[in-house]
């Protein structure tokens, strides 16, 4: 298969995700728990478990398959859940999907990334395979400062030959401070918008 018609597969299939999404935001609205969102929280705290296995859920597959941006669903599992679950269900499930994505590209390589990837981000990002301990250091940072397109940059590592050991140190040690700023940040900025 080659690369433009792989990618538009997968282009594809995260838009039928966010299709998806949207058509249950929509479903959830007319039947009542997504009326508000304090009808949404109370709807999913009243599932018990079933609410934040769900949720950590969706994060792992919004790491591999972007349905949703994370920052979006990261800034929702704190409004959901409160700051320290929320961000104990983010951080487990971005961690889990993290390695997942680490796992799929190391397995594959870098020919899959350069299927599921646009052109001008592969091309800008690919380069820094060639450039060794430097590109570790550069991961180090983008898993650290938010916004950087860490999902990607996973699958680099994975790509890179990275060993897993160092990959998991990096990403438990400077994911939390990130994700910590990125959903509290959003969450107010949703909570001032959703009143």
């Amino acid at each position: 298969m080659g690369v433009i018609r792989f990618r538009n597969w997968f282009n594809l299939l995260s838009l039928a995700g966010l299709v998806g999404t949207l058509g249950l935001c929509v479903y959830g609205y007319m039947a009542g728990p997504v009326a508000s969102f304090e009808a949404l929280r109370s709807f999913i705290l009243r599932t018990g478990v079933w609410g934040p296995l769900v949720f950590v859920l969706i994060q792992i597959i919004q790491v591999i398959i972007p349905i949703l941006p994370g920052g979006i669903s990261s800034a929702y599992g704190v409004l959901l859940f409160g700051t320290a679950y929320g961000f104990v269900y983010n951080y487990i499930g971005i961690v889990i999907g993290s390695l997942l994505a680490y796992l799929l590209a190391r397995h594959l390589g870098k020919a899959f990334l350069e299927k599921i990837t646009p052109g001008k981000i592969y091309q800008k990002y690919i380069g820094w395979l060639d450039k060794g301990k430097w590109f570790e250091r550069m991961f180090a940072l983008g898993i650290l400062l938010p916004g950087a397109p860490d999902d990607f940059l996973c699958m680099l590592a994975g790509a890179s030959g990275m060993k897993l050991k160092k990959f998991m140190v990096i990403l438990i040690l400077c994911k939390p401070g990130a994700l910590f700023l990125y959903s509290v940040s959003l969450s107010g900025a949703m909570g001032l918008i959703t009143g």
